[in-house]
């Protein structure tokens, strides 16, 4: 198995609990999940490179260590890999922001592009895939194939909550990419859903069915 991180912090284990109650409505979901994003990304983002700059404090000139953030991208596994982003953009606003358009064949469970964009220079850039659950593995492993033909400086993988089969189809399609979770749940059920789970990501952010 790759790298697979644990956001075990309890303050992320915590917002995620409440967001698995089946009675939290639309609106908590939404705050929780943005919530839950900004402290995850403190994680994610603990090996970004840094630089020194010059400044000038009220006392002197100095200099001190600063990150790129035009040099990171959020590339989010649409619908719902959008409200990970956002709550990501609020510690690094200055992050670009790419979306691929993906949805499950309902027979296959196989996943379907429908729309693609990401922001130029990927070589020079470090992706973050964004996409709330790793079910199958099978959108996962999608949109990492379409975000590696464009060779990017590095690639990792967030996820809200994760599986064994999830993280194993990942493995073996792309060893080389590590998994930021907050929790790795029991298994898949026929329906190919994550239980306990919380249920569907898109549908409970935007209170649809």
């Amino acid at each position: 198995m790759g790298t697979v991180h644990v956001i075990d912090h309890p303050l992320v284990q915590h917002k995620l609990t409440l967001m698995r109650d089946k009675d939290a409505s639309t609106n908590d979901f939404r705050r929780l999940l943005g919530e839950l994003s900004t402290l995850m990304a403190y994680e994610v983002l603990r090996d970004t490179p840094m630089h020194e700059i010059k400044i000038e404090t009220p006392l002197e000139v100095t200099t001190s260590r600063a990150i790129d953030g035009k040099k990171v991208v959020f590339a989010a596994v649409m619908r719902a890999g959008t409200g990970i982003v956002d709550g990501m953009l609020s510690v690094v606003p200055g992050a670009r922001v790419g979306h691929i358009g993906l949805y499950r064949d309902p027979k296959t469970m196989v996943a379907v592009e429908y729309y693609f964009k990401m922001p130029g220079d990927l070589d020079e850039r470090d992706v973050v895939v964004v996409d709330p659950l790793l079910a199958t593995g099978h959108s996962a492993v999608a949109a990492v194939d379409r975000i590696k033909e464009y060779s990017p400086k590095s690639i990792k993988f967030v996820c809200l909550l994760a599986c064994p089969e999830g993280l194993a189809a990942l493995d073996a399609a792309h060893p080389d990419v590590p998994v930021f979770t907050a929790a790795i749940d029991r298994e898949l059920d026929e329906n190919g859903y994550i239980r306990p789970g919380l249920g569907d990501v898109g549908d409970r952010m935007f209170g649809t069915k």
